[in-house]
């Protein structure tokens, strides 16, 4: 498409010689908005990924892929009814739990809300956010009727560490002659967890199955039925299975998207506006690849009109400036691309060095609800990216080169 000739000429050009340094510096200043700008949307929309992956797995690994709800009513078959769902194809766990707000209080004072959720061990077990991040204790202990799990920003919050007591109070209580009594039941903390997902460290709780129905007064009933399946992202056909198993109980069956959608929305909408916000960065310095063609082919018009009259068609003119353009087009795509990876590689350090050197917290999990900051790069979004600069970059070039094509020889000598 590009001969040698017209190679020759462009690499000439894109080189200043001395009383054209103005228009180089334009093409610089094009290329790094172009490098910029595609190095900040493959950040933002890692880090995007990232934050959507992370609590996700937090919130799936926490609350189950499947609910399965009494209507109107606690579940009091449940153990049975456990047994018939783990028999589902494509069923790896279902267990029951019993789960409620409570107001938490340690041995030193001070209180905070909260969410004791009763569970079996085996059910506690397949919680991969909380049985794979025990810091202090063991999850084994959690027997009886006065034992808890507790997490790591609430015993710090609380001072509590192994064997200590920590108190549950109910609201509801217990109605007696003299009017309602809070129900208040200590506990022994067996076992501290570190999830890394602010909101669950601070507030939950977890206690044997027995002990919680004692405490929230609700006898041999289950609040709901926790399902984990294969493929969470294909599980209608086991919901409708789920549904099927128990043909004369009404039942409410959810899954995680029905459970979480207003989070799901929000991240996907934050995620699509962010795209084009981004997107205006790489149009930006698109627009001055024109202005620096534009200048660059203004500053040529005399070389322009010399090639001509050698016998330089309008055509290989064109091709001339359109490969100007688009090596500043193509060499900014691919330095913001490799700017953009390696940032997404190596962010958390990034932070961390950047926390160090002003003092002062960047990422607080308080707010954002994880410690880290997570990066993913979706290469699916990485080549529509790089497609929409290098497009970008090219169109902005056909004006331009364009107009270089049309420059009467005969008008511009005589002027010269």
């Amino acid at each position: 498409m590009f001969n040698a000739f017209e190679r020759k000429i462009a690499a000439r050009y894109l080189r200043a010689r001395r009383g054209e340094r103005f228009v180089s510096i334009i093409a610089i200043f094009s290329l790094i908005g172009i490098a910029l700008g595609v190095a900040t949307l493959i950040i933002v929309m890692s880090v995007m990924n990232g934050f959507r992956q992370e609590l996700l797995s937090q919130i799936l690994g926490l609350n189950g892929d499947i609910g399965v709800y009494g209507a109107g009513a606690p579940l009091t078959e449940y153990d049975a009814m456990a047994g018939t769902i783990r028999g589902i194809k494509g069923v790896t766990g279902a267990f029951p739990i019993v789960q409620g707000e409570v107001l938490l209080s340690g041995p030193q004072g001070g209180a905070a809300g909260g969410i004791a959720r009763g569970i079996t061990p085996d059910g506690l077990k397949q919680l991969p956010t909380v049985s794979k991040h025990v810091v202090a204790g063991s999850l084994d202990d959690l027997t009886g009727s006065d034992t808890i799990a507790i997490g790591g920003s609430l015993a710090s919050q609380f001072g509590l560490s192994v064997g200590s007591q920590i108190t549950l109070i109910l609201p509801q209580g217990k109605a007696t002659v003299i009017g309602t009594i809070p129900s208040i039941q200590s506990f022994r903390v067996v076992a501290i967890f570190q999830t890394g997902m602010q909101q669950y460290d601070s507030s939950f709780v977890f206690l044997p199955l027995g002990a919680a129905q004692t405490l929230f007064q609700q006898p041999n009933t289950a609040t709901q039925i926790q399902v984990f399946v294969t493929d969470p992202d294909h599980d209608d056909a086991i919901k409708q299975a789920i549904a099927a198993a128990f043909p004369t109980q009404t039942l409410n069956v959810q899954d995680w998207r029905q459970n979480n959608d207003s989070f799901l929305a929000a991240v996907t909408v934050e995620g699509n506006v962010m795209f084009l916000i981004l997107t205006l960065i790489i149009l930006v310095a698109a627009f001055n690849v024109i202005s620096s063609l534009i200048m660059m082919v203004k500053d040529k018009a005399r070389d322009i009109a010399i090639l001509r009259t050698m016998g330089a068609s309008s055509g290989a003119v064109m091709r001339i400036f359109l490969m100007c353009g688009a090596s500043v087009g193509v060499l900014g795509t691919l330095i913001g691309f490799g700017l953009g990876v390696t940032f997404c590689a190596y962010i958390d350090q990034i932070r961390q060095f950047v926390q160090r050197l002003l003092g002062v917290k960047l990422f607080d999990p308080t707010i954002y609800y994880l410690e880290a900051l997570p990066a993913k790069l979706d290469w699916h979004q990485v080549t529509e990216v790089l497609v929409m600069s290098l497009l970008l970059s090219l169109l902005a070039t056909i004006y331009p080169s364009w107009r270089a094509s049309h420059i009467d020889p005969v008008e511009t000598l005589r002027s010269e």
